[in-house]
């Protein structure tokens, strides 16, 4: 059989952290950042973790489980 291969587009958009966890940019800060406070800039500009319902499918795109 061949090998599974991981979704090219998972695989740019997600790390895994040293615990296992999953690791994600926040969205809604490429374009229209005018109307944004500066707060929420900043806020967007860090990263989030994956909510722990989403983990398992981005798990098996990235071929982890």
């Amino acid at each position: 059989m061949p090998k599974m291969k991981t979704k090219s587009s998972a695989k740019k958009r997600f790390k895994v952290t040293g615990s296992g966890k999953l690791k994600r940019k926040h969205a809604y800060k490429s374009h229209i950042l005018t109307k944004k406070s500066k707060k929420r800039k900043a806020a967007l500009t860090k990263s989030g973790l994956v909510h722990k319902s989403d983990e398992t499918s981005i798990k098996l795109q990235l071929n982890m489980k």
